[in-house]
């Protein structure tokens, strides 16, 4: 599908011409400081020592089988970092599914976003809405890894993912586009997250780069 890699910054994600993934991190904690946007999410204090909020009930994300959104060595043996790949595989769901319904004030992503995270997200999901488009295909998404702030209520989660059998679909004409000749279908993507007061990891922000996967 053709697009480009995400940025920051909420004005990148209304350019942007397709795909938006997430992820992203390393091996070692980081401090909070060293997470971008990461004290956006404001996580509670108390919410930040446990690893997953098994109380909370969870939108139930539904996509069609014209569009495999696979997940690939997903786990951790680390509680509070599979916590982190947990929600957000399902951030990322939640998007694909408001993309495909059509809907950019899905209630389920925001459920996975901060306010500012979502506001991002609407931008991201009308850069398909408002060209009547939806997402079709495969799409794997790959080597995830996350990195813990000290006090282990921010990370930064990045994965990578592989466009080369992902395309856009008009809804009214059917047209089917991939990716233009040439273009690296695999794209790195880092997602800043924080834990809410209900133990939920939220997205904060994201960034992308084509062809990072590689580096």
């Amino acid at each position: 599908m053709a697009r480009r890699a995400l940025t920051t910054t909420a004005a990148a994600f209304a350019t942007a011409a397709a795909l938006l993934l997430t992820a992203c991190g390393g091996g070692d904690d980081a401090s909070s400081d060293d997470i971008k946007g990461a004290g956006d999410s404001s996580p509670s204090p108390t919410a930040s020592k446990s690893s997953a909020a098994p109380d909370v009930k969870r939108p139930v994300i539904k996509l069609p089988s014209s569009f495999q959104l696979t997940f690939e060595n997903w786990t951790s043996s680390d509680p509070v970092e599979q916590a982190v790949l947990n929600d957000g595989k399902e951030q990322l769901r939640a998007g694909y599914e408001a993309i495909i319904e059509n809907d950019p004030e899905s209630k389920d992503r925001a459920f996975y976003d901060t306010k500012n995270g979502f506001l991002q997200s609407q931008q991201w999901i009308r850069t398909y809405t408002d060209k009547n488009l939806t997402v079709v295909g495969k799409l794997p998404v790959f080597d995830p890894k996350v990195v813990l702030s000290k006090d282990k209520a921010a990370a930064s989660l990045s994965y990578c993912t592989d466009e080369s059998k992902a395309s856009t679909r008009n809804r009214k004409t059917g047209e089917v586009k991939g990716n233009p000749a040439g273009t690296d279908p695999e794209v790195l993507y880092v997602i800043s997250m924080g834990k809410n007061a209900q133990g939920v990891w939220q997205a904060v922000s994201a960034r992308s780069e084509r062809g990072g996967c590689a580096k």
